[in-house]
């Protein structure tokens, strides 16, 4: 039996805000936008080249979830992006107004830099090893 991963929940209290951050800042495709009713909408987005899971991003639907929005994993890095040109992407984001919380660096496992989304959640922009040239980032 074959499984994969396929969407991941991103809790956003406005859709439309949420789409434009994804597809402006990070150069997602919006995928799916479907009026579900009493407020509600079925949105996904994709990353560039549509690989991996897609971002499910769901309005809170009560005060619990609500209080998660911005901090869904308590500080921790939650989502990650990996990029097979880490320099491209890095000044692409950072020209469209993501927010870096460092410079990148290299970790055996790749060049990273951590930043924050539109909400204040933490993810990685990732380049792994096995992708990077020696002069990297020089």
């Amino acid at each position: 039996m074959a499984m994969s991963l396929t969407l991941v929940t991103f809790l956003a209290p406005d859709y439309d805000k949420a789409i434009g951050w994804f597809c402006g800042a990070l150069g997602f495709a919006l995928r799916e936008d479907a009026d579900l009713g009493a407020g509600k909408r079925w949105v996904v987005v994709a990353s560039p080249g549509d690989r991996g899971a897609r971002v499910l991003i769901a309005r809170p639907g009560d005060a619990r979830q609500s209080a998660r929005v911005g901090d869904q994993l308590g500080g921790r890095v939650g989502f990650f992006l990996h990029s097979d040109d880490f320099a491209a992407d890095h000044a692409n984001m950072r020209a469209n107004g993501v927010h870096f919380l460092e410079p990148p660096r290299f970790e055996a496992y790749g060049i990273v830099a951590q930043f924050e989304d539109f909400l204040g959640n933490r993810w990685d922009l990732i380049q792994p090893a096995a992708g990077i040239s020696a002069d990297a980032g020089r």
